[in-house]
């Protein structure tokens, strides 16, 4: 197969699109280590979170975002991607390897996604009360079945009814417990430092304290229920398997179905509580029709631009050649 040099520029342009990928508590969980022609997608564990996702499930799906937007920023670039997932089962950090190949037949609709890259954010705030209209809703189904995973809108008033009600007793076991409340606190972290849940510097101090000392599941499950039952589109984003491989494409899956909504005028809010409070999750599947609930989203047209969370610097995800 031929390849493509990669230069430091080309690497830096492409990565420079990766790192815009969401990820848990904005935990940016991932490396790349660069060769002559391709790049290796690692883990990077030391930035997981033990409590929240003893798995490392979400942790794989925010690296398979970040796949994603590298394999549209070579398109971009008209520049096919060879992506072998879990290349050495040996090693379970290194996720992916991604060859870029010249001249290969690159889908325009995957190359045109790349404008949405950096205006995708994620949303915090209740969205309009207008409709999205129903010839959209198919397009975001389709892009997360053209990465191998499946969106079901859950749009009848009584499944959602339900889904609202687990959203809220998540949302009071996971404030219930000291741990999770003292690993989100470590994440709330002032921007300047360039990851985590931003936090005015001021306020970092007594913020953490906040939310270490006291159990605020009560305010924040009716915080969440109301932005659920206001949200255009309540949607579950699952896979048929729920391994690392099957995680990896519910990351690529999210993340073309993002860049889609972005398109459209639409961002996301991801309210995953009942699939993080694992006695829960099973009740998804009533919902769902089967398969493995990965994620939770709310989608709509927000009131005002999202704001950018911050991002780390290249140089502290970039691994160069020895």
């Amino acid at each position: 197969m031929p390849s493509v040099h990669l230069s430091n520029a080309l690497a830096q342009d492409l990565l420079g699109q990766a790192i815009l990928a969401p990820s848990s508590h904005n935990t940016q969980p991932w490396r790349f280590r660069l060769s002559a022609s391709a790049i290796d997608l690692l883990a990077d564990r030391r930035r997981a979170l033990p409590v929240n996702d003893p798995d490392d499930r979400e942790l794989t799906i925010s690296c398979g975002c970040a796949l994603m937007n590298l394999r549209i920023a070579a398109a971009r670039r008209e520049l096919g991607t060879h992506t072998t997932l879990l290349p050495e089962a040996a090693d379970p950090g290194w996720l992916a390897r991604v060859a870029l190949v010249p001249g290969a037949d690159v889908p325009a609709d995957q190359a045109a996604l790349a404008e949405a890259i950096p205006r995708r954010h994620s949303c915090r705030h209740p969205f309009e009360p207008r409709a999205i209209p129903e010839t959209d809703i198919p397009r975001l189904v389709a892009a997360a079945a053209a990465e191998g995973a499946w969106l079901r809108p859950l749009t009848e008033s009584g499944a959602r009814a339900q889904l609202v009600s687990l959203i809220a007793e998540g949302d009071t076991a996971q404030w219930a417990d000291a741990r999770w409340r003292r690993e989100l606190a470590a994440w709330m972290h002032p921007r300047r430092l360039g990851d985590g849940l931003s936090v005015p510097t001021l306020a970092v101090p007594l913020t953490r304290l906040l939310v270490r000392a006291f159990n605020l599941g009560e305010g924040v499950a009716a915080r969440n229920g109301t932005l659920a039952e206001s949200a255009p589109l309540l949607a579950v984003l699952g896979t048929d398997e729920d391994n690392p491989r099957h995680w990896l494409l519910a990351g690529q899956a999210l993340q073309r179905m993002l860049l889609v909504a972005c398109r459209q005028g639409l961002q996301a809010a991801y309210l995953n509580q009942p699939i993080q409070v694992a006695r829960l999750r099973p009740c998804l599947r009533p919902l769902t029709g089967g398969g493995h609930a990965q994620l939770l989203l709310c989608l709509g047209y927000p009131h005002t631009p999202p704001a950018a969370s911050p991002r780390r610097p290249l140089i502290e995800v970039m691994e160069k050649p020895a």
